[in-house]
């Protein structure tokens, strides 16, 4: 029994000294130059809730919303417009008299700015045993894609969690979504987290059976069948601001190596940041900040080079634009909009 207790030990402590030098590492990554080109540029996405599709927001609100749209130059908004069930059918407000208002509205005082249909699911598990949606489901979905294109949003912003790397239904997901919603129209994708070293997935999910980062392969293939990748920026799970800081570096360098390749030069990506209240939206952390993840972004764009992120559409997707505070509305501007160094 003492020798069993010893080894134990001996394992709890090597598993510290490796969880302490991988965060050592992480902090560290979290520093250098921040180039000018490395902020905001007219590529930026910001998540709104159902309530604009509800008429529970009024015109004050609106005028509110239309102002930090147009200070932040940002181009995209992911409206809540429906929760997908795990049949793959959506119910929510995407198709209401509220939402043609909403989309009227926009229409008229943000021309500019693409309004997509954010369709969101949650579920728990792996999808390589059983597809997150069979094929029934798939295809209720992908109609449901393509009625929100014809109520007019721009497209869809496909908000699926989690996805299984390598499972195979959802780039077939992707491109049903594809054919019913047009190539005229935006299919934007939330991906999972880009895993920070290959492998490390695997003992993620043998610890707590859940799926937290896709390999650089699978958000390959993903984005391949999009115009538009989402990388969030929450939930990464780290205990501290320094490691929360370097893992948003090393997934702007991941994301960038992952999508160098001609066959997905032409998608654009985005770099989720959060602003949220609320666990309806993501898991509370204290260490994950707006201020923080739009400095590493902008460190990690640095050091990932102008070749693979200044000349390619790039930026950040604000998480959500509903319940930013004041302070992660000035990060925001301060730090990206219109940095000063």
């Amino acid at each position: 029994m003492k020798w069993l207790l010893k080894r134990v030990a001996a394992g709890v402590a090597a598993l510290l000294v490796v969880v302490v030098a991988a965060g050592a590492l992480l902090g560290m990554r979290f520093s250098g130059d921040k180039a000018d080109w490395a902020a905001g540029a007219g590529g930026d996405a910001a998540w709104l809730s159902g309530e604009w599709l509800t008429g529970e927001r009024g015109a004050g609100d609106r005028d509110t919303l239309k102002a930090r749209v147009e200070r932040a130059g940002i181009g995209e908004l992911y409206v809540l417009a429906g929760t997908i069930g795990a049949d793959g059918t959506v119910e929510g407000a995407g198709g209401s008299e509220e939402a043609a208002d909403f989309l009227a509205w926009a229409a008229e005082e943000l021309p500019d700015v693409r309004v997509l249909a954010w369709l969101r699911h949650r579920a728990d598990g792996s999808s390589l045993v059983e597809d997150r949606f069979d094929e029934e489901g798939r295809e209720e979905l992908s109609a449901a894609a393509g009625s929100m294109a014809g109520a007019g949003f721009a497209g869809v912003h496909l908000d699926v969690a989690p996805v299984s790397v390598n499972d195979p239904s959802y780039p077939v997901l992707l491109e049903s979504v594809r054919e019913e919603i047009g190539d005229d129209a935006v299919l934007s994708v939330q991906a999972l987290p880009v895993e920070l070293v290959p492998g490390l997935r695997v003992p993620y999910f043998a610890i707590d059976r859940g799926e937290r980062y896709w390999s650089k392969g699978y958000l390959r293939r993903v984005a391949e069948r999009a115009d538009v990748v989402v990388i969030p920026g929450h939930g990464s799970g780290m205990p501290v601001g320094s490691m929360y800081g370097g893992y948003m570096v090393r997934q702007v360098e991941e994301a960038a190596e992952a999508l160098d390749e001609e066959r997905v030069e032409d998608t654009a990506v985005r770099f989720g940041i959060p602003a949220y209240e609320g666990e309806e939206w993501g898991p509370e952390s204290g260490s994950e900040d707006a201020a923080t993840a739009l400095e590493a972004v902008r460190i990690g764009m640095t050091k990932a080079g102008a070749p693979r992120m200044r000349d390619r559409d790039a930026g950040v997707a604000l998480y959500l634009l509903d319940t930013a505070s004041d302070e992660e509305w000035d990060a925001y501007v301060s730090e990206w909009v219109e940095p000063s160094g």
